[in-house]
């Protein structure tokens, strides 16, 4: 059985944030919070890719290719956010998480749960520009009724 290129697409946007954090945790750049915004580009890899294939498949329907594009980036944003939690429970749990919002943007002092949670609404909303950015670069592309 072969995987919907959303769910695969969505899988190489997580392995791509999760090696690019684990390589800046063993580097030493995890503290560097401008470092941590270039993931925006493994979400724009992966959306492109999938709408790259749905235009080879001949998919030109623009509101198809948006939803396969928006799902593209949740299923990869929501992914990396679990791997996330996962980490951060086998790293400390909220220690760990407390060591993070310090080099961030949280204040205070979050718990795993709230941290992951606002994670996830920021990764939300960067999906959707990614996907609209991207359907703009591919709007010639598709038919538009």
């Amino acid at each position: 059985m072969k995987l919907p290129k959303e769910i695969t697409n969505g899988f190489l946007i997580f392995l791509g944030i999760g090696i690019y954090f684990l390589l800046m945790n063993v580097l030493g750049l995890a503290d560097l919070f401008y470092l941590r915004t270039l993931n925006v580009f493994f979400i724009f890899y992966g959306v492109n890719r999938t709408m790259q294939m749905n235009l080879h498949e001949g998919e030109t329907n623009f509101v198809t290719n948006a939803v396969s594009a928006m799902t593209t980036s949740v299923v990869g944003v929501s992914m990396s956010v679990f791997g996330l939690l996962v980490y951060s429970y086998a790293r400390g749990g909220d220690a760990y998480v407390k060591s993070l919002s310090e080099a961030f943007m949280f204040g205070g002092n979050p718990s795993v749960p709230t941290y992951c949670i606002c994670l996830l609404f920021e990764g939300l909303a960067s999906s959707v520009i990614v996907t609209l950015m991207m359907m703009l670069y591919w709007n010639n592309k598709y038919a538009a009724d």
